[in-house]
């Protein structure tokens, strides 16, 4: 058990963690494989800051999808366990989940309800890894037949991600500039919002424009301590 008043850690900041590039096979589907292992003797709360990305997550012998969050997520991680996470590319989940975001927003959800008996397939192997490397491994192993049948999000879907996450204008004019770059009407960018990222633009401009502070803080921070840079979302 865990006293209910411990004060939840930034998730990169406990246990062992890694990130690579996915296997080759996944790479058009998601952006970075990650592994957190927890040492010691005491389960750990950790919190999960929004990021605007989905992840697909093996933990505990348990095969789920982390929809998107629009405040700190708080959960708990076993002494010893590891945990395997795949993040998507921005839209891509929608293709892979088969449905829109929003209905998975702030949730997390078993893949089997999802993915019936397919998903049970996924359960399995990973645990029978020895290492944390290997658990990774074997996780995108089982995925990756699937990436070959799916089709990549919409070119649109990017383009909106990479426009409010490098533009600087206001929150009002920067998306009403969507409309006419995209040649969309704001029903139909509100639905594809909604579809692909799980909320409405306002609130993905909102997270973007907070993992770009948050990422220009840990700069500064990694400078003064030569420490390596993360998978964002997991700080």
């Amino acid at each position: 058990m865990i006293p209910n008043d411990e004060r939840p850690v930034l998730a990169s900041r406990t246990g062992h963690y890694n990130e690579a590039l996915p296997v080759p096979a996944l790479r058009a589907h998601f952006q970075c494989v990650w592994t957190n292992t927890v040492s010691g003797q005491r389960a750990t709360r950790i919190a999960v800051v929004p990021d605007g990305c989905v992840d697909l997550l093996w933990r505990d012998g348990r095969f789920v999808v982390v929809g998107p969050d629009t405040s700190a997520a708080n959960r708990i991680l076993s002494p010893g366990s590891t945990v395997s996470g795949l993040r998507f590319r921005p839209g891509a989940a929608a293709v892979w989940l088969g449905l829109p975001l929003a209905e998975i927003m702030g949730s997390e959800v078993p893949m089997a309800d999802l993915w019936g008996s397919e998903a049970d397939q996924v359960v399995e192997r990973p645990g029978e890894a020895s290492t944390a490397r290997q658990q990774a491994l074997t996780f995108q192993q089982v995925l990756a037949h699937r990436a070959a049948a799916l089709d990549r999000p919409p070119r649109e879907v990017l383009a909106i991600f990479e426009f409010l996450s490098t533009n600087a204008e206001s929150d009002g004019s920067k998306i009403a500039s969507l409309y006419g770059r995209l040649n969309m009407t704001e029903r139909t960018l509100r639905r594809w919002s909604n579809q692909y990222f799980g909320y409405g633009l306002k609130t993905l401009d909102r997270i973007l424009r907070f993992q770009k502070f948050r990422a220009l803080a840990l700069g500064a921070y990694r400078r003064s301590t030569r420490k390596p840079g993360v998978c964002s979302g997991l700080l």
